[in-house]
């Protein structure tokens, strides 16, 4: 696992953070709330890509 991937992924939390702050305090809660989910698809997806290649080194490793 890369210092690259967790770096990543604080950086989209930040941004997701100040994005979903200023769209709160602006009065725009339905727009913060679709931020937020927008976020968490995003990691989720790089995080499927990074699974996919873990799984594959396992098969390698055994064989399979």
């Amino acid at each position: 696992m890369d210092i690259e991937l967790i770096l990543k992924i604080a950086g989209i939390g930040v941004l997701v953070t100040v994005a979903y702050q200023v769209l709160s305090k602006s009065g725009r809660d339905e727009q913060a709330m679709l931020v937020s989910i927008g976020g968490i698809i995003i990691v989720l997806i790089m995080l499927v890509g990074e699974l996919g290649g873990l799984f594959d080194k396992v098969k390698s490793v055994f064989g399979l």
